[in-house]
């Protein structure tokens, strides 16, 4: 990718940042969550996610419901790796991407460095292994940074 083309990413990350903000707010009011539970951490929602995913007519739906539902849930687990793991959203070249950059999450590890998870590329994942599992989905972007305390270590 040019440097052009990374320069003009990296000038929009700021709105993809909110972009993905007010997705992740809007979602979350779908879900039917109490307010303390969409103010606080995002880890409140997680019942109130599965069970609006649980109700959801998979079955039926058309592809702009999967881009909808892949963007809802990204932006979730965006939201719970920012406010719980300090995690930014960066960009990242993708030589294989339409685009040629991916923007991702990365969470400044102080004795390991910096971890980087996609959170697209973990609902994508999570959408091939149905059923949809929230807990799961969390578990794996949480690996994947490498946020989580491995018991081998």
């Amino acid at each position: 990718m040019s440097n052009n083309g990374m320069a003009q990413a990296q000038d929009e990350l700021p709105t993809w940042a909110s972009d993905s903000h007010q997705n992740f707010e809007e979602f979350a009011q779908e879900t039917n969550a109490p307010v303390q539970a969409l103010s606080g951490d995002p880890i409140a929602l997680v019942p109130y996610v599965q069970v609006y995913l649980s109700g959801l007519p998979l079955a039926e739906f058309t592809q702009d419901d999967w881009v909808t539902l892949h963007t809802d849930l990204a932006s979730f687990l965006a939201e719970l790796m920012i406010r719980n793991h300090a995690a930014s959203w960066v960009v990242r070249e993708a030589p294989s991407s339409p685009r040629g950059f991916r923007y991702v999450l990365a969470v400044d590890r102080p004795l390991a460095g910096s971890g980087v998870v996609d959170p697209f590329e973990v609902v994508a994942s999570e959408f091939r292994s149905p059923p949809i599992e929230v807990a799961r989905m969390i578990a794996t972007a949480e690996l994947t940074a490498g946020v989580t305390r491995r018991y081998d270590q």
